[in-house]
């Protein structure tokens, strides 16, 4: 395999459930890293972030490692907290 884009058709055309949850992975991780520069940029700790979202430290740096997936109330709250938002959109399914 040449990339990881050749890989993930590979493993999707193998074992579909086991593609969508690559593709999820990712979509979490793009949301995340985004999370992580902004906060950054804004000169913020995990431990500000944390408290200016009321939650505990630990959560934010098990987001932020990939250890866990925020459930979309914790999401909502960084977001928020960070002048982000999420957009929902209607994705175009390939045929």
């Amino acid at each position: 395999m040449s990339d990881w884009k050749e890989y993930k058709n590979r493993v999707r055309e193998t074992n579909p459930e086991l593609g969508k949850d690559i593709d999820e992975i990712e979509k979490v991780s793009k949301i995340v890293g985004i999370m992580i520069q902004h906060r950054k940029n804004l000169n913020l700790t995990q431990r500000d972030l944390a408290a200016l979202c009321g939650i505990p430290h630990s959560s934010v740096a098990r987001i932020e490692s990939g250890k866990t997936t925020p459930n979309l109330s914790t999401l909502l709250k960084i977001v928020n907290k960070l002048g982000l938002e999420i957009v929902v959109k209607p994705v175009e399914h390939a045929k």
